[in-house]
């Protein structure tokens, strides 16, 4: 199977709602074709549904065996698109960089980096006991290693 030409098939039918972008696309050695795709606004069962016709029509199945999987991301999946983080501003996020692990809320989120911010106690500067402090972090895209949505229930 043309990796190529599924690509371009793919992006013909994101083309259709800009909304949406690519994830991740994966071709098997059994020709399974995988295919995530998520939105600024979500990705509902109907886009999926598009996409997988829209890719699928354009082979010919006497000719070329194979399978076709269209999903959205999981959210016990990292996030891997700059797009995905705007999609989750206000939400906690758990960010790994090979110095340190944060965990806070995205309050911003632009093309080259992202600021989280967190509240943390502290000694107090004199005397005892502890503070509550806001602290914030900004940390540009090249340092993350992992990036996860926290859910809190």
């Amino acid at each position: 199977m043309n990796e190529t030409k599924v690509r371009d098939f793919i992006d013909e039918a994101l083309a259709l709602n800009e909304s949406l972008y690519l994830i991740n696309f994966e071709i098997s050695t059994n020709n399974k074709i995988q295919i995530v795709v998520d939105g600024d606004n979500g990705v509902p069962l109907s886009e999926c549904i598009r996409i997988s016709r829209s890719v699928d029509s354009n082979f010919d199945r006497e000719e070329e065996d194979f399978s076709l999987e269209v999903s959205t991301p999981d959210i016990a999946h990292p996030l891997k698109v700059n797009r995905q983080y705007v999609k989750n501003i206000n939400r906690i996020l758990k960010v790994k960089t090979a110095e340190a692990e944060f965990e806070g809320t995205l309050v911003e989120a632009d093309d080259e980096k992202i600021v989280l911010n967190w509240k943390a106690r502290e000694p107090k500067p004199i005397g005892k006991g502890k503070v509550t402090v806001s602290k914030a972090a900004t940390i540009s895209y090249k340092e993350i290693i992992e990036a996860k949505v926290k859910i809190v229930f």
